[in-house]
């Protein structure tokens, strides 16, 4: 069995493997006593995934989607029941053009034992690229766990809205970086 590190990217309407999904459930919803299938989200076949393997497992996950032009990012945390409502990004309230189009990163994470290994990063640049090649994008958003922030400021994203809860997950800082 190889350990060699692997990127892969998979585009809207590809397959998604269910490892992925298993693995995004053990890193961001099994650690707070969320249940399986409160990691999919309704639009995960229209986002663009990014994954890291480590021989056959799968350590790092992540996604990107197109913000639709009459959205200002406000939506739900998971596609199950009972999912917490997610606040607009203040910047997409408006109908200012230099914000779109707009993408969002979401379900970020890396399995405990792999952190601070620079994985996550590179699909943060992953997805930032993607984001600019395959949908235009001019901006990104995303909303970090408090925890992540300075993961992403690391990065040039800043927080452009006051900290807010999103359920069982806790507090998030909404964040931006210009393409």
């Amino acid at each position: 069995m190889s350990n060699s590190v692997k990127y892969h990217t998979i585009y809207p309407y590809e397959e998604i493997p269910e490892a992925y999904f298993f693995t995004r459930y053990a890193i961001l919803r099994q650690p707070i006593g969320m249940p399986m299938g409160s990691e999919r989200l309704d639009d995960d076949h229209e986002a663009i995934h990014c994954y890291v393997t480590l021989g056959q497992a799968i350590i790092a996950v992540g996604r990107l989607h197109l913000i639709p032009p009459e959205s200002d990012g406000a939506g739900k945390d998971h596609g199950g029941p009972g999912a917490t409502a997610i606040p607009p990004f203040g910047p997409l309230v408006s109908d200012d053009e230099k914000y779109r189009p707009a993408v969002q990163i979401r379900q970020m994470g890396t399995c405990e034992e792999h952190r601070n290994k620079g994985y996550a990063k590179e699909i943060l640049n992953i997805l930032e690229q993607e984001g600019k090649a395959y949908f235009k994008a001019k901006v990104g958003f995303l909303q970090a766990r408090e925890i992540a922030v300075n993961f992403y400021k690391k990065s040039s994203w800043n927080i452009i809205d006051d900290p807010y809860s999103i359920g069982e997950i806790g507090l998030h800082r909404s964040m931006m970086k210009q393409f």
